[in-house]
């Protein structure tokens, strides 16, 4: 199972957040809770394909969290998708789909099977597949929310292999029947018990998705024993009662719920804009739960990283806004950690090497020294002539250095023109 955050900021998107959502790729099946808007160009951005995405979990009816989702599903109109989609949600989901496709005109070539909750409920096993299940259950929020949490049933014990051959089992057949928990007949009539052969069954891992919600026990629920905890992180503790108000979590909100549910580990996400450092709300998690991660947009989380690093390459970087204007900032730097100041060692590989900067000499005193200090080394009249050459080409680079000195320029202005409109960060994305 990777999860791979896709938007992590709340309410409203920044130069450097977008709006709630979060795929869960599972044996080559996409699962997404929540859609916010530009939610679909982010699972591009982060290697997903859209045409894999099975479910559509959302959460409740506050835009941030809902405001991608029919662009999406146009999407996948124009790709002449034709499996079933699985939509979950609150009570109303299907009557606000089918209004805006009927409002454009459009008939949909793939069927959508709805799942809505509706309030009132404590729990609702909303999928149920062979191999896992989501349930959900709601929260506490000022309007109706739901939490998810998805499961995947416990995996059959491993097959000791060379003993099942020393008690006579060779066939394909007879190794299935035994890892399903049947006992084995043998030709001689001889019984082999599937609980001699095969270990004990393994738990499937499980992740909980909880935004938009005060602290409550069923936060707890669907946390419990998970190997991630994806939980909303609005605001530090020194505005517990704007969230109170709100119907929001603090930082220590989440700590706590992390505690109880006794989860593996923490994934904090969905912070106020007014946060520019997230890391602040990070240290106020962990002094109450210290595996505690920042969701970090395209950077995958692994539940199995031995197996899984790799399948999923991000496509784009982040730049990161606040570095150096001299051009040490991290940006270019595709394992940059977030507000470092970049600095990169001399000869590091795959890095860029740093030159001292060439002198400019301006001024009749400063070009009789050059020529000064020039002239005393030459050798012959042959090197005379060309250091002289050398000495025009460099004075004629020196003028035009002046020159943009005047106007304000750099050197790196003019490796790197400046943009004629300001840009964030997010234009640095190799285009594809």
């Amino acid at each position: 199972m990777i999860i791979v955050p896709l938007g992590v900021g709340s309410a409203t998107p920044t130069a450097t957040r977008h709006l709630s959502s979060v795929a869960v790729w599972r044996e080559g099946s996409v699962y997404l809770f929540d859609c916010g808007e530009n939610a679909q160009m982010r699972m591009l951005q982060g290697g997903l394909k859209r045409s894999q995405i099975d479910c559509i979990f959302i959460s409740h009816f506050d835009t941030d969290h809902y405001s991608g989702l029919i662009g999406l599903l146009s999407t996948l109109q124009l790709q002449r998708r034709d499996r079933k989609l699985t939509l979950v949600g609150p009570e109303g989901l299907k009557e606000f789909v089918e209004w805006n496709f009927e409002f454009a005109n459009i008939d949909l070539n793939y069927p959508i099977e709805y799942v809505e909750v509706e309030e009132g409920i404590e729990e609702k096993r909303v999928v149920d597949e062979d191999e896992f299940y989501v349930e959900a259950r709601p929260l506490n929020h000022t309007k109706f929310c739901l939490g998810y949490r998805f499961q995947e049933k416990d995996k059959p014990g491993k097959v000791d292999a060379e003993k099942a051959q020393e008690m006579g089992i060779s066939e394909d057949w007879q190794y299935k029947e035994l890892k399903a928990g049947n006992d084995v007949e043998l030709d001689d009539g001889t019984v082999v018990k599937s609980m001699d052969i095969v270990g004990h069954p393994r738990p499937g891992d499980s992740f909980a998705y909880i935004t938009d919600t005060k602290y409550c026990p069923n936060s707890v629920k669907l946390g419990m024993n998970t190997n991630v905890l994806f939980h909303e992180a609005t605001f530090s503790d020194s505005l517990s009662e704007k969230a109170e108000e709100t119907g929001h979590s603090t930082a220590k909100d989440a700590a706590r719920v992390a505690n109880e549910a006794k989860t593996k580990l923490l994934v904090i996400t969905h912070f106020s804009a007014r946060y520019t450092n997230e890391y602040v709300l990070l240290r106020e998690a962990r002094d109450d739960f210290f595996p505690t991660w920042v969701a970090t947009e395209l950077r995958p989380i692994f539940t199995d990283p031995a197996h899984e690093k790799g399948i999923i390459q991000p496509k784009v970087y982040l730049k990161e806004i606040n570095q150096n204007k001299g051009g040490n900032g991290g940006g270019n730097d595709n394992n940059n950690n977030g507000g470092s100041s970049g600095k990169k060692k001399r000869g590091s590989k795959g890095k860029k090497k740093r030159f001292r900067k060439r002198k400019n000499y301006s001024g009749d005193k400063s070009r009789k020294k050059y020529k000064k200090s020039r002239s005393s080394s030459s050798g012959s009249s042959s090197n005379d002539s060309r250091k002289r050459r050398k000495r025009s080409k460099k004075d004629d680079n020196n003028d035009y250095n002046n020159k943009n000195k005047s106007s304000g320029g750099s050197s790196d202005d003019q490796r790197q023109p400046k943009q004629i409109t300001p840009r964030t960060p997010f234009d640095d994305f190799d285009r594809f």
